[in-house]
């Protein structure tokens, strides 16, 4: 959520930046609406306030006259008390229509995040060298020779969208995760097992809804009345722990980080670049997190993106680093940069890792503070999150990069120990 007191007194320089995701019209429109009902708002606060006063006024001279042992003055009749009961609604349904219309507003992005979509995104980094392979066979393929994924009876489980690793393939799977964990605790993360169900508070707090919240799986209002949802990413959950706290000022930066299947409505097309475990309903992920003062958001977020480059070096994989367009990124982040992995079979590269910082949107949206060393007054935190990483696209990734001519697909070195094993090798 937007700062109220920067649309005030910089409505232009909110327009302008809102220009690289929305149309001007639309953003622009979206601030009448808004600034109207500020207005509104402190009109009615004013009036109120007045009133009150008034009352306070009223109830003084009243005792001061009583303690003389002089008539009383005549207080306000019944209709004027119902009047301020009256107000006082007025503003409650003002303020839940502001709230509702500044809910609705994206981030601001970056100076240096431009307007547009995927075409506008530009490459920063590029990592190695695409592997030289002379006949190509996509993850589908590889993964069904080396028995390692199957594809058929996770349909038959879940329905479209849905697959289950197999043998050496659930072991690759579960290697890669322990590796991941093993990785972020050494670069300083606490570690997190969150529930996979969530309150509908911390999707709104995350910026996911209201926009975004047909997309996520919900439970029924009758099994959960407070709303529930099964959880689309750990950023969701480790930001909701926080919720409505004032976190020490000494322990910023706070890093953390979780291990959690995450939960999609979203389900893979019948584009090549989204076959078999690259896009579904149920995929693991180990998400990474950051909350900061804004003075050291800057640092955290290029750490943030160094560690998970890290991370796919340390693989083996040939891979680029992209800073998103405004309009390819969440609508809650003001910057991200993807970490993007090569994919020989459609000669494309695939995100494994959006690295994002969220300014103080989402503290605003979560209620989440920090007390200034020494004051009474509070300030709101700085999020950063990031993949470290979504397995689903590293596991096509390592088959499609290290397979070899006779069929078979190298291990990355920092896996073998954990599986015992130096290559995969098609069954029978």
């Amino acid at each position: 959520m937007l700062d109220m007191e920067l649309i005030r007194k910089d409505r232009e320089a909110v327009a302008t930046a809102l220009a690289k995701r929305l149309d001007p019209a639309e953003v622009n429109r979206a601030l009448d609406e808004i600034q109207r009902l500020d207005q509104e708002r402190r009109a009615l606060i004013s009036e109120i306030d007045a009133d009150r006063q008034r009352r306070k006024a009223e109830a003084r001279a009243y005792a001061e006259a009583k303690r003389a042992g002089v008539e009383p003055p005549v207080t306000a009749p019944e209709a004027e008390r119902k009047q301020l009961a009256q107000l006082e609604s007025e503003l409650d349904e003002v303020q839940a229509r502001l709230r509702s219309a500044m809910s609705e507003l994206p981030n601001l992005p970056a100076d240096d995040v431009v307007a547009g979509g995927k075409e506008a995104n530009r490459v920063v980094r590029t990592f190695g060298e695409p592997p030289a392979i002379e006949k190509v066979r996509d993850h589908v393929e590889l993964s069904r020779a080396l028995g390692l994924v199957d594809h058929e009876r996770g349909v038959k489980l879940g329905g479209s969208g849905f697959w289950m690793y197999t043998g050496v393939g659930a072991r690759l799977e579960w290697a890669l995760v322990n590796w991941l964990i093993e990785q972020n605790i050494a670069a300083g993360y606490e570690f997190l097992l969150p529930p996979h169900l969530l309150l509908d508070s911390a999707g709104f707090a995350a910026g996911q809804f209201p926009k975004f919240y047909d997309d996520v799986y919900h439970l029924d209002r009758q099994s959960a009345p407070r709303g529930q949802f099964l959880l689309p990413t750990a950023e969701t959950a480790i930001l909701g722990a926080y919720q409505d706290e004032i976190l020490d000022t000494a322990s910023l930066p706070l890093k953390a980080f979780a291990y959690t299947p995450c939960y999609r409505r979203e389900a893979a097309g019948s584009h090549s670049d989204e076959r078999g475990t690259v896009r579904g309903h149920q995929f693991n992920k180990v998400e990474i997190f950051q909350f900061t003062l804004p003075e050291q958001a800057d640092d955290a977020l290029a750490s943030m993106v160094a560690h998970v480059e890290g991370l796919v070096g340390k693989l083996g994989l040939h891979f680029q680093t992209s800073l998103l367009a405004a309009g390819d990124a969440s609508a809650a982040m003001r910057k991200t940069l993807d970490v993007e992995v090569w994919m020989p079979s459609t000669g494309k590269y695939k995100e494994v890792s959006s690295v994002s910082w969220g300014g103080d949107y989402q503290a605003r949206r979560a209620a989440i503070r920090y007390r200034e060393p020494g004051g009474k007054q509070t300030r709101f935190v700085h999020t950063l999150n990031g993949s470290a990483l979504a397995t689903s696209r590293l596991f096509p990734a390592i088959l499609e990069q290290f397979q070899q001519a006779d069929g078979s697909v190298l291990v990355p070195e920092v896996l073998r120990d954990r599986l015992g094993i130096d290559r995969l090798t098609p069954r029978g």
